[in-house]
Order: C-alpha cells, then sequence, then structure tokens
C-alpha cells in the first residue's frame, strides 16, 4: 500500500472523531483534539517502516509491543510518555484496518476532553 493511500486512510478514521483537526506537525500529517492523539510517520530518520504513532492509555505500550513486537513498538521522542507505534507495512496486503482504527479511537479518547470522549463508540 503505498504512502499516500495509507495517510487517506489514516485521515478518513482520524477526521470522523468529533471535532478533531490535522495539521503538519514535524513535518508530517498529525492529529489533534485540543492535543495531539496521532501522527503519521514515514521513514522516520532512515527508519525503513511507515507508521503511525499514537498516545495510548496507561500499559497499553507495554501490553502490545510485547505481545507483537514485529508490528507494534516504543516510537522515539513521545515513547516515553506511552505512546505506542504500529508498523503499517508489515503485511503485504496493509495493515488491519478495524485494528488501526482501534488504535486511534483510543488514542483520541485518551487525550480528548471527556464530553467529546464520550461522544465516540
Amino acid at each position: 500500500m503505498e504512502s499516500e493511500e495509507l495517510v487517506e486512510r489514516l485521515r478518513a478514521i482520524c477526521l470522523a472523531l468529533p471535532e478533531a483537526t490535522e495539521k503538519i506537525s514535524h513535518g508530517s500529517p498529525s492529529w489533534f483534539v485540543r492535543k495531539q492523539f496521532a501522527s503519521y510517520v514515514g521513514y522516520h530518520h532512515g527508519d525503513t517502516h511507515l507508521a503511525l504513532w499514537a498516545a495510548a492509555p496507561e500499559g497499553a505500550q507495554a501490553e502490545m509491543v510485547e505481545a507483537e513486537p514485529a508490528r507494534f513498538f516504543v516510537p522515539p521522542y513521545v515513547g516515553h510518555r506511552g505512546w505506542l507505534g504500529l508498523r503499517l507495512d508489515v503485511e503485504p496486503e496493509g495493515p488491519d484496518w478495524d485494528e488501526v482504527r482501534g488504535v486511534l479511537v483510543d488514542a483520541y479518547r485518551h487525550v480528548a476532553p471527556r464530553r467529546l470522549a464520550a461522544r465516540v463508540s
């Protein structure tokens, strides 16, 4: 799956969330609900992967990285705050979009004001 197609799919999921916005942050498309909750990161500083970096609830990062280290990782710069990295180009057919949506919804709920987070099912 091409990087532009990945960004479009991520964009569609993120911007469907209440009051979510998009802007470029550190050179990458990123999504915000007051604060940043996710970012698409393509080949960051020579990394060989296309990835999603997303805010995560406490404990989720360690659990997911331990369970599936080929797909999940601790991203640089934001990993110390519990953010989760998800490789988007691991599978030949592309990522599991239900799983990606779940990661993004969790990230959104983690940073959104309660009244907005409550509106997401």
